[in-house]
Order: structure tokens, then C-alpha cells, then sequence
């Protein structure tokens, strides 16, 4: 197996260079690329990736889906592996991912928890153990078989928000998803700059737009208008 990793990056300087010598360090020689697709940072994420090892793209148009498409367009892996630029990956993700692979799994991720001592947010880590929707997300990471990937047409680029849940959505009517056993942490920095209850009613909020099939772009900005 050949893995590819894309991270989608928007002012991400503080973060993506530790990322990428990770990805590195633990992918070995299994990376058959590691590409860091930019939206337009304003701040050093550009050279702090370049500087880590990776490939830097512009993307041609911004949001994720559009970047994250965009970097999958490059690459040449057997499984994609699309990675957020704030996580902390797991050490064991080449195995991991090559296990669930030979398994049978064409898609996954894995559980996250909160880089916070919060007791909330670890409730909300708990809640990434089980397989709905609304547990899932981004910040878990995401492998899908190059196969697969195509086969959806990849990410649907009018959702300019919740792009993730739209993809896991897709993959679960045509195969199963598999949830790896173990964590990514993921920072807690939306819950810093807001309250524990803020963010929940955010979400909550923008979960119920989406089943209801509001527009991405009314969704995104709703989303924006009640969060920092």
C-alpha cells in the first residue's frame, strides 16, 4: 500500500511544520506523497511547509473541498489520507491504515480527543467511539481508497462547510466506514476562543441546517455569525 497525504492549509504557521516532519518521520517510505494545499495564508504556513518537507500548492479556488480535491488531483498513492493542519496524527497510521485496508475498509478514520483537560470535551472525545454522523468530522482525519475517492467524484466542492460529513455521508451508501480504535488529538482552540456551550449549539445548529439541506453558503455563514 502507497499512501498520499493531503492537509488543506489556511494561516496554519504555528502548526504545519511540527505536522509534516511527523507525517515524515512515521510514514517511512509507505508516503507516496505528502502535499500541503494553501488557501491563500497570509502568515509563514508556506515556507514553515516547505521548510518541514512538504510539497506547497496554491489552490486554485479556496475553501477545503476545493483544496482538498485539488491536492488528491496531484498525488499518486493507492489510499488517500486527508490530515487537518491543527491535529496531532497517531504514530501508528501507516499500519493502521494498511490493516483496515486489508480488511476490507475502502474509507475511515480515526477517534479523536481534545488536546484540553476540559471535562466536557472529553465527553465529546467519548462521543467519537461510535459510527453516527454527527460524531464524526475533519479533525478525525480521513483514508479513502484512490478507487473510492473517484468513484464519488471526490469532495463536493459547493460545500464550503461541513465538505467532511457530505464525503462520509456518500461513502457509507456504497461501503463501509471503518473507525480505528485509537485517538488523533485534535486542538481545542475553537473552545478557547468560545464557550464549551457556544460551540455545542454552533454545531448543533449547523448538523440541523445540513440534514435539512440548507444551502453550504447560508450554513457557513450562520456558522461564522455565531462563533468568534
Amino acid at each position: 500500500m502507497t499512501l498520499s497525504i493531503i492537509i488543506p492549509t489556511l494561516n496554519e504557521a504555528a502548526n504545519i511544520g511540527r505536522l509534516v516532519r511527523d507525517l515524515k518521520k512515521y510514514g517511512n517510505d509507505q508516503l507516496a506523497d505528502l502535499i500541503v494545499v494553501d488557501g491563500g495564508s497570509t502568515d509563514a504556513t508556506v515556507d514553515e511547509a516547505r521548510q518541514a518537507g512538504a510539497r506547497v500548492v496554491n489552490s486554485p479556488l479556496p475553501g477545503r473541498a476545493n483544496q482538498m480535491n485539488a491536492g488528491a488531483s496531484l498525488t499518486s498513492g493507492e489510499v488517500l489520507y486527508f490530515v487537518h493542519a491543527d491535529v496531532t496524527i497517531n504514530p501508528d497510521f501507516v499500519q493502521d491504515i494498511g490493516a483496515a485496508i486489508a480488511s476490507g475498509n475502502e474509507a475511515g478514520c480515526y477517534r479523536f480527543r481534545f488536546a484540553s483537560s476540559h471535562p466536557l470535551l472529553r465527553l465529546n472525545s467519548y462521543g467519537t467511539r461510535f459510527s453516527g454522523l454527527m460524531s464524526r468530522g475533519g479533525d478525525q482525519t480521513l483514508f479513502i481508497t484512490r478507487s473510492l475517492f473517484d468513484r464519488l467524484g471526490g469532495f463536493r466542492e459547493r460545500y464550503v462547510i461541513m465538505e467532511d460529513f457530505d464525503m462520509i455521508a456518500r461513502i457509507r451508501q456504497v461501503a463501509p466506514f471503518c473507525i480505528i480504535p485509537k485517538d488523533v488529538i485534535v486542538s481545542a482552540r475553537k473552545y478557547e476562543s468560545n464557550s464549551w456551550l457556544r460551540v455545542q449549539v454552533a454545531n448543533l445548529t449547523a448538523f440541523s441546517m445540513f440534514f435539512m439541506k440548507v444551502s453550504p453558503v447560508r450554513i457557513a455563514q450562520t456558522y461564522r455569525r455565531m462563533l468568534h
